[in-house]
């Protein structure tokens, strides 16, 4: 699988698996599923407006203008304003475990969100997406053009594979959390869960001596005590959870 890899201050590579072709169309399928389900709702709605209408010309003419913004708005924001909202998802790409971030690993701003967008009627010709599937095929980061254009990626996320592969009760380390994770930047973030995942790979003192330094970053933001700092590898996998718990990733 290929592989999104970012080398963090502290030497740890985090490595973010890129989402495939395949996985991002069906994603897209979603998302078009539910366009076409909310252009049904509004057309259905203009009608019965309407009717209803005392002013039926008046009336037909405001409805039939605003039902054309919401269209509009459903076409062509759909996915530029579920990805600035929804920290790089829209419902299809969520159902997938997919997300939009920039290809340094941070988040995905608004800006970025919009400007792959506007490249998406470009990428969807001439039929099924072809020019999309060209570009990703053809660009070591599976990038399509509105990718290029805004310097992201789509990654795929492993919901559970903190909970599946590193053995802690991750239902008692979320609930009981005393740290506000909000206070973690999404860089913070990932660099903690880059060390939970690698840290079996690593050396006793080196593993040790990584959570440490990774604590010790965080103990300003964090206002950690001493008392805090005594187990780190602890206090990670419970800012993690928290983390995980507060935003549901997204």
């Amino acid at each position: 699988m290929d592989k999104l890899v970012i080398e963090t201050p502290e030497q740890i590579p985090l490595e973010l698996p890129l989402a495939g072709i395949g996985s991002r169309f069906l994603a897209l399928a979603v998302d078009t599923c539910i366009q076409v389900a909310g252009g049904a709702i509004l057309g259905g709605a203009a009608y019965a407006s309407g009717l209803r209408g005392t002013r039926i010309a008046a009336a037909g003419a405001w409805t039939g203008a605003v039902m054309v913004f919401l269209l509009f708005l459903l076409q062509s924001g759909y996915f530029a304003i579920f990805e600035a909202v929804w920290n790089g998802q829209t419902p299809g790409k969520r159902w997938m475990h997919l997300r939009v971030i920039e290809d340094s690993g941070r988040p995905v701003t608004v800006y970025e969100a919009v400007a792959r967008n506007l490249l998406r009627v470009i990428d969807s010709i001439p039929a099924l997406y072809g020019v999309a599937i060209l570009s990703a095929l053809l660009s070591p980061k599976s990038q399509r053009l509105g990718d290029h254009v805004a310097g992201t990626v789509v990654v795929r996320e492993k919901p559970a594979m903190l909970e599946a592969g590193l053995g802690w009760d991750s239902t008692a380390s979320s609930d009981r959390a005393p740290y506000d994770a909000s206070r973690l930047t999404a860089e913070e973030f990932q660099l903690v869960e880059a060390f939970l995942l690698r840290r079996n790979e690593l050396a006793e003192d080196v593993r040790r001596g990584t959570a440490q330094r990774i604590v010790q970053r965080l103990s300003a933001r964090l206002a950690l005590t001493a008392q805090d700092r005594q187990d780190p590898e602890k206090l990670l996998e419970t800012l993690a959870m928290a983390y995980r718990a507060r935003a549901r990733f997204g």
